[in-house]
């Protein structure tokens, strides 16, 4: 084989291995599944149910905790289109509208961001054993840093890692997502939120200062709760 040949076939060698690089990519236009945010410290945490509709830009994330025998059910309805959010508490039929930085929409892989590595969750060692993953990673704004796992197959969210200085580390881990939304209405505030105003404050919040906002909330209903009983 002369030193033509040799060349050529490198080219293509690394042409093909080029082509099959994971590339950034966008989750499915409708999906519903399940999630969990901690912070570094446990201080905040909060479970629960989430909608996404990648064609209006919006999302729907439901917190229910159940606290001796009594429930109560806060949850966000989340506009990346409009740059606001919803926090609504259905206990108390209240409803504040805040400003949101729309900088990072966790449904879909940043188009900055750079891969990490691709690695088997669970085992590769036969057929359904294990998903095939992309961690990818990047800069936030003001010192800020991420990383995200997103299936290779499908661009199915798995966990989000963020930091910043003001917020500290936050973990976002989703679960159970299946296609598709079984509630339009999901997506429309409740009757009590249509007098509320876009509240003034200094920086919008970004997706995950809205969660761990929610789940501040959440602790402070369970602590109000423990000490009424």
């Amino acid at each position: 084989m002369n030193l033509l040949s040799v060349l050529s076939c490198l080219c293509l060698a690394l042409t093909s291995a080029a082509a099959q690089a994971p590339k950034p990519c966008v989750s499915p236009e409708l999906m519903t599944g399940s999630f969990t945010l901690m912070d570094a410290g446990g201080l905040y945490v909060s479970t629960g149910a989430v909608s996404y509709d990648a064609l209006g830009q919006r999302m729907r994330v439901r917190n229910i905790p159940l606290v001796g025998n009594q429930t109560f059910k806060m949850d966000l309805l989340i506009l990346f289109n409009e740059k606001v959010y919803y926090e609504i508490d259905w206990s108390k039929l209240s409803c504040k509208k805040k400003a949101l930085d729309t900088t990072f929409i966790p449904m879909q892989v940043p188009s900055d961001a750079k891969l990490m590595g691709q690695v088997f969750m669970g085992s590769s060692s036969y057929w359904g054993a294990g998903v095939l993953t992309n961690t990818w990673y990047g800069e936030l704004p003001q010192n800020g840093q991420y990383s995200a796992v997103f299936t290779e197959i499908g661009c199915v969210p798995v966990t989000w890692s963020i930091y910043t200085p003001a917020s500290g580390w936050v973990a976002l881990s989703t679960y159970n997502w299946v296609f598709g939304n079984t509630n339009p209405m999901d997506y429309s505030p409740p009757f009590f939120c249509g007098q509320s105003e876009l509240e003034a404050i200094e920086k919008p919040h970004t997706f995950f200062t809205a969660l761990q906002s929610l789940a501040k909330q959440t602790k402070e209903h369970e602590k109000t709760s423990g000490a009424s009983h």
